[in-house]
């Protein structure tokens, strides 16, 4: 893959933030950041250090969009893209989807709302004059949209090089349930994507150079796998659903990793997360009124853009240095914001007993099985 820094000139993104971190730094513990369903205080105290297997590689250059290779030829598939610019927030694979379209590749955006998908597609033909991007229903809440959606994708083409799994559900303040009876958090976060990346395996296999992207968030560092509970019916607090079903997502990553060496799949899993942005997420999920809103509100000086959030997952997605098995976060004070660098790896994300149990059991839930698609 090869790109000329700036061509087609990409969004500029801010390096600093000095202000910002400053501010957090002085007032962080007393101020509820909106990483979903907690604030700095629980972020700092369950900040993890940097994994032994991470420790002493070298620092990764200041990296942005205008560092993204040639895709040319590459097809990518961005789930929950069609969070375009609304006021001051958009999502994160909005941005991703833009960029890996700007920078050639074939783009599918996937998600729930066609009209919503069809705007973004809109938008970044308008921004990318040529794109080659179209929108896909998909509803990872329910396992017969995933698996027509999947069966569309397969019957549609013959290999995939690119799958990033991003959208996400930031939950309500009352438990809700997917169309397949799960908790819904857990569903779109976690079950969906682990169903829709076991049906697409034999088109990622089929490509060259396969990569899957799995985001996940500062807030697994205060996650656990509670697997007497894991569809939270007896204790049910959305911000405990997004933060497990985020460790349950960077522990995917890593052990689809493991499985892909071990039995040769050849395909490259990484994990990334954006540190905290500005996106739909908080308005669409706990909403306004709940301490994330009221933050969010309040205080959008805390927040980077979504664009800059997004850069992780774009770096683990495109480029040439990006390791297999890594995970990758903001570079910034507390990894809240910044360019892309090595990410802390909580404690609990490596443990393999659980990352295989987690597995096991996701298959049953999803109805899947990996190499052998039900």
């Amino acid at each position: 893959m090869t790109r000329t820094p700036g061509e087609n000139g990409p969004v500029e993104i801010e390096k600093k933030g000095l202000s910002r971190r400053s501010f957090v730094r002085l007032v962080g513990v007393g101020v509820g950041v909106a990483v979903v369903g907690g604030g700095t205080a629980a972020v700092m105290a369950n900040r993890p250090e940097m994994s032994s297997r991470q420790q002493g590689l070298p620092r990764i250059p200041e990296w942005t969009a205008a560092d993204v290779p040639s895709l040319q030829g590459l097809s990518a598939l961005v789930t929950g893209g069609n969070g375009y610019p609304v006021e001051d927030r958009s999502g994160l694979g909005f941005h991703n989807a833009l960029e890996l379209a700007r920078a050639g590749a074939e783009v599918t955006i996937a998600s729930r709302n066609r009209e919503r998908g069809a705007e973004a597609v809109r938008r970044i033909r308008a921004d990318v004059p040529g794109a080659s991007i179209r929108f896909e229903t998909l509803d990872l809440a329910d396992l017969a949209s995933v698996a027509g959606f999947a069966d569309r994708m397969r019957a549609a083409r013959t290999s995939l090089d690119l799958l990033v799994n991003n959208a996400a559900d930031g939950g309500q303040a009352v438990r809700q349930v997917s169309a397949d009876g799960f908790e819904r958090v857990l569903a779109t976060n976690t079950i969906g994507h682990f169903a829709l990346t076991a049906r697409l395996l034999p088109l990622l296999r089929a490509a060259d150079a396969p990569r899957v992207v799995w985001v996940s968030s500062l807030r697994a560092g205060t996650a656990a796998i509670n697997f007497d509970d894991l569809q939270a019916e007896r204790e049910y607090d959305y911000g405990a659903a997004y933060s497990n079903s985020k460790l349950a997502n960077l522990m995917l990553a890593f052990e689809m990793q493991r499985r892909s060496r071990a039995q040769g799949w050849g395909i490259s899993s990484i994990a990334a997360h954006p540190g905290v942005a500005r996106t739909n997420l908080i308005p669409d999920g706990p909403g306004p009124d709940s301490t994330e809103g009221r933050n969010h509100r309040y205080m959008p000086f805390l927040y980077q853009p979504g664009a800059q959030g997004a850069l992780p997952t774009l770096y683990a997605a495109t480029s040439p240095q990006a390791e297999a098995g890594a995970y990758y976060g903001p570079a910034g004070f507390m990894e809240l914001s910044g360019l892309p660098a090595w990410a802390g790896i909580p404690q609990q994300a490596e443990d393999q007993q659980v990352a295989a149990r987690l597995w096991t059991t996701l298959e049953d839930l999803g109805q899947v099985t990996f190499g052998r698609v039900g």
